[in-house]
């Protein structure tokens, strides 16, 4: 009898666990595609989300494009049919020639030349002088650096011009007008590249510094071996924007250049624009023009664009 029932008992209980994995087996089945429902459900919105964002995208670069396209192919139309219907993109004849004769009656590459001496050399020292100063109020310690600080952002609230006069008192005293040297070194420093350097320095650990004061190495070691290499990207993009800036310069060249050799792009550009008392009658030159100073910038920015990019997401060196 007691085998009886210890054989009815176990029986009893595969029977019990042969329904369970059926039940289990069944709701796994109804459960599969449920799940794919539902996750083909809230992929369709992410999917509409993601679409809109790239059609928002390339509305909004269009956009910025445009005006640089309709001036590059406005360079290739005659002036009658510029103005006959400026919303004709491209040309009905493509006249080559303008690009020819708008060199031919301005030195041009003279200008794009001077105007990449003096903003090569100034980006230099701009990267030179902000890395340090950054340095200092980030990486060492000494009393009111937060003052200094301070007062060096105190100035970037200021408007440019108003330091027009007594930076050219200045160097009319040195005897550097009309010069590129008097152009460099009046542009040598940045507040701007002072603040940008210095919210990236922040973000280098300490531990990186104090190892290398440890194993003797000077504050100017440390800087230009440890703390730049740390940032790449950032140093990348503080240059590609402080030599735009100095390349578009006009104003203050304006102001201390009187020499058409030592002329720079933007003023060249003006030159031309006012020559022979036409006051830009041809606009398909002048759009010529416009175009030779912007190609070199874009070519400059299609070189950088990823190190640009991954600056973005430069946030230094944690422990």
């Amino acid at each position: 009898m007691t085998m009886q029932s210890s054989d009815m008992l176990v029986g009893h209980r595969q029977r019990k666990a042969d329904v369970r994995s059926d039940n289990q087996g069944q709701n796994a089945a109804t459960a599969g595609p449920v799940d794919q429902e539902r996750k083909a459900a809230t992929r369709k919105p992410l999917r509409k989300t993601a679409m809109a964002k790239h059609v928002a995208l390339i509305f909004s670069g269009l956009i910025m494009v445009f005006p640089f396209i309709w001036m590059l192919l406005g360079s290739m139309k005659s002036n009658d049919e510029i103005f006959s219907n400026p919303l004709d993109i491209l040309p009905e004849h493509f006249y080559w020639e303008n690009v020819i004769k708008t060199f031919q009656l301005a030195p041009f590459g003279l200008y794009i030349f001077n105007s990449f001496t003096v903003a090569f050399f100034t980006t230099l020292l701009v990267i030179i002088n902000s890395a340090m100063f950054a340095y200092a109020i980030t990486q060492l310690r000494f009393r009111s650096r937060t003052l200094l600080y301070l007062l060096v952002m105190a100035c970037y609230m200021l408007p440019g011009a108003v330091t027009y006069i007594p930076s050219y008192i200045i160097l009319a005293k040195m005897g550097l007008l009309d010069s590129h040297t008097g152009l460099i070194i009046s542009s040598a420093a940045s507040v701007f590249g002072v603040f940008y350097l210095r919210q990236v320095f922040l973000q280098i650990h300490p531990s990186l510094v104090e190892a290398a004061r440890i194993d003797g190495a000077s504050e100017l070691k440390i800087l230009w071996a440890i703390v730049l290499p740390q940032c790449k990207a950032s140093i990348t993009t503080l240059s590609l924007i402080t030599f735009i800036t100095e390349y578009n310069s006009y104003l203050w060249p304006n102001l201390v250049i009187t020499t058409q050799q030592r002329a720079l792009i933007a003023t060249g550009i003006r030159q031309f624009f006012i020559a022979q008392g036409n006051y830009g009658l041809n606009w398909s030159q002048i759009m010529a023009a416009s175009s030779i100073a912007v190609i070199p910038l874009l070519i400059i920015f299609m070189v950088c664009q990823k190190t640009i990019l991954s600056g973005i997401a430069d946030n230094g060196v944690k422990e």
